[in-house]
């Protein structure tokens, strides 16, 4: 047994903020000061997890572990409490309490179900940070799954528009990914007779027969992951989920819920199948290009703030998809800076988009319209949410000096040197992204001032301070990368190198 706390109470510290709100807070009021107060706790304690972990040459690659086994009701089979971070999720684990302190704080002005609104944003704050940190199958799954509850409700009951078939589809979609995934975590199961993912790639190997092929394994994962990532043609659900959603919920669901997709690929896919993603590199380079370039041509035609910046996400992800596949490539050839740049542009997506979301959710507020052929002139109106949105667009394209620029740079460098042709494509993918951006910026802040827009407002200072934070994030890790990207670098050296491994045998 070994047990530090850290990480269960970074798991559970919102879950029992919930409770909290459930049984003692008194008005609206004091639920918004007890939610708030658990979002910036949660929020250092993601710090301090970050912080203590050691990605230096040496240190135990899993650390900060609460490991202890004999779950009463699960006696007969080898399941474990297991939590622990390594150089993959630590940052995750940093971007999930950051998100999850935006994402209460930007729901300050909610009016409605005060209580029922702000519990079930814990809860999925629970949910997400024990994917980050699960290392047991089956405790993986169980976090993976009760995401999808506080999600449909956030969306079902404080969204907008067709918010009941946003949900449900949102919801229809997750659950037959998770579907996929519990069929392969039991085909792993009764094939190694393990739960424990830290062991489990040896475990496959070691294995006398699996019962069933290896491929079809790596294929239940992979759908699971492609839907939630998501990836072409599973990625319908997203634009509608988006659109619909409250501020908050898209801020989780773009900046750490698609990004349980991508985690779940590289830790999963990537991590425990190196004979069978060796195979299929090409079909997920493909996949990534598609995403990239098909997101961006639809992102184009987008009028709506939220549907365009829902369908950039899904573009952006697919420079995920390029840097994951560019872990083994034609002749064998393994890049690990591909791998660590599909792992940093999941963590830069997050902010960035995390950021455009929440800025957009204040425009909507204060101009009580989305439509971007509606807007005009807001600069002058609102000129510290027009700074701010700015600098999200910028480093959503890509500008050096920005989050976006490191992450995806470090994809071309490491994709290229395996998958030059395909890279060569998914890098127009920025081309198209400065299209749509700047596009963006200059129709809804400049031009002529509209009438309609003579009593609107900036930012209060309560608004601001995330809005702040999340801007100091997009410029920290522009401006000094190392300080995520060796963690990263840390956190899939393993996986490239066992990778190399199978691939030399």
């Amino acid at each position: 047994m070994d047990f530090t706390g850290l990480l269960t109470a970074v798991v559970f510290l919102p879950l029992a903020g919930a409770a909290l709100i459930v049984f003692l807070a008194r008005g609206a009021v004091s639920v918004r000061v007890i939610a708030g107060a658990v979002a910036l706790a949660e929020l250092a304690l993601s710090v301090v997890v970050f912080a203590q972990y050691d990605a230096s040459a040496g240190a135990p690659r899993y650390q900060l572990v609460d490991r202890f086994d004999g779950w009463a009701a699960m006696e007969r089979f080898p399941v474990e409490y297991f939590l622990g971070v390594d150089g993959l999720s630590a940052p995750m684990v940093l971007l999930t309490g950051l998100l999850g302190m935006v994402a209460v704080f930007a729901s300050w002005s909610v009016r409605d179900r005060v209580r029922e609104y702000f519990v079930w944003l814990l809860v999925l704050q629970t949910a997400v940070m024990g994917v980050f940190t699960s290392l047991d199958f089956f405790l993986f799954f169980l976090f993976w799954e009760l995401e999808l509850v506080p999600m449909f409700f956030l969306i079902s009951v404080w969204g907008s528009g067709r918010k009941e078939y946003s949900a449900m589809k949102f919801l229809i979609f997750t659950i037959l990914g998770g579907a996929f995934m519990l069929v392969g975590i039991v085909a792993l199961y009764f094939s190694t007779g393990e739960f424990d993912m830290t062991v489990m790639p040896e475990a496959l190997r070691a294995a006398s027969g699996l019962v069933m092929p290896a491929g079809v394994i790596f294929a239940l994962f992979f759908v699971a992951f492609a839907v939630k990532l998501p990836v072409w043609p599973l990625h319908t659900w997203l634009p509608d989920a988006h659109t619909d959603a409250p501020t908050a919920a898209s801020v989780m669901l773009a900046g750490v819920l698609l990004k349980m997709g991508g985690y779940g690929m590289i830790r999963v896919s990537a991590g425990m199948f190196p004979e069978v993603i060796s195979d299929f590199g090409w079909l997920i380079v493909t996949a990534g290009v598609i995403n990239v370039l098909y997101g961006a041509l639809v992102t184009l035609r987008q009028t709506d703030l939220k549907r365009l910046i829902a369908f950039s996400s899904i573009s952006h992800m697919g420079f995920v998809l390029v840097g994951i596949a560019s872990v083994v490539g034609v002749g064998g050839v393994v890049s690990p800076v591909g791998l660590a740049g599909a792992s940093l542009q999941m963590f830069t997506h997050g902010i960035i988009t995390g950021l455009l979301f929440l800025l957009v959710g204040y425009v909507y507020e204060k101009a009580h319209t989305r439509y971007i052929v509606d807007l005009g002139g807001l600069a002058t109106r609102m000129p510290v949410l027009a700074s701010a949105l700015v600098l999200a667009g910028l480093a959503s394209l890509g500008l050096p000096g920005t989050g976006g620029f490191v992450s995806e740079i470090t994809v071309f460098l490491g994709s290229f040197e395996v998958w030059s042709w395909p890279t060569a494509l998914a890098a127009f993918g920025v081309v198209l992204a400065a299209g749509y951006i700047l596009w963006l910026l200059q129709r809804a802040l400049f031009g002529p001032q509209r009438e309609r827009f003579a009593d609107v407002r900036d930012a209060t200072v309560l608004e601001a301070v995330p809005v702040g934070v999340l801007a100091a994030a997009v410029l920290a890790v522009g401006i000094y990368p190392s300080v995520i990207s060796d963690t990263f670098t840390a956190g899939v050296e393993p996986i490239a190198a066992f990778i190399q491994e199978m691939a030399g045998r």
